[in-house]
């Protein structure tokens, strides 16, 4: 039963992590710095937040298939639609998992990947996050309408569509030149 609980929690712990890792890899882009947060300490943050998300991720995944209430296999973690629980939902979180991966695995590889590549597998964690928030929405049943983790849940939404809507602008200023 434990399980059930941690799988939860840290389903929920991640989506905050993950959104804030959004919210910080666009600060970076947009070249946000200031005299007591330098970019280089932006960068570091959210490169340390990312992997503390991926701790969690670790923690969900691996909580949510050794449950046992719901039959949930190893594969039906990276594999979208092959599960018998909720084939759909737990798709869109396989498929948030992937996108995650291969983040992590560009990420790791950064200096032998030309950056061009790089920044091109990059771009997929703006599919990676909403896909992770519908899984959450439509796999979650009674706890995702839950008065404070829909609070919490549509505060990660408000939060990243403000910092997407702040790129939008950054990159059509036209005194800038887009740092894509």
């Amino acid at each position: 039963m434990w399980t059930w609980y941690a799988s939860r929690a840290a389903g929920l712990v991640v989506l905050v992590l993950l959104t804030t890792t959004l919210l910080l890899g666009i600060s970076g882009v947009a070249r946000a710095a200031t005299t007591r947060w330098p970019r280089f300490a932006l960068g570091r943050l959210h490169r340390n937040v990312s992997l503390l998300a991926i701790v969690f991720l670790a923690v969900h995944v691996a909580t949510a298939v050794l449950d046992g209430y719901v039959p949930i296999r190893w594969l039906d973690v990276v594999l979208p639609l092959t599960s018998a629980y909720e084939p759909f939902w737990l798709g869109l979180g396989a498929v948030a998992f992937d996108l995650l991966a291969a983040l992590v695995v560009t990420s790791l590889l950064r200096a032998r990947l030309g950056l061009r590549t790089w920044k091109a597998v990059h771009m997929t964690a703006y599919a990676c996050w909403p896909l992770a928030v519908a899984h959450g929405l439509g796999i979650g049943g009674a706890d995702s309408t839950t008065g404070w983790v829909l609070v919490l849940t549509l505060g990660c939404v408000a939060a990243a569509t403000a910092g997407l809507l702040w790129r939008a602008l950054i990159w059509s200023d036209d005194s800038r030149e887009p740092t894509r």
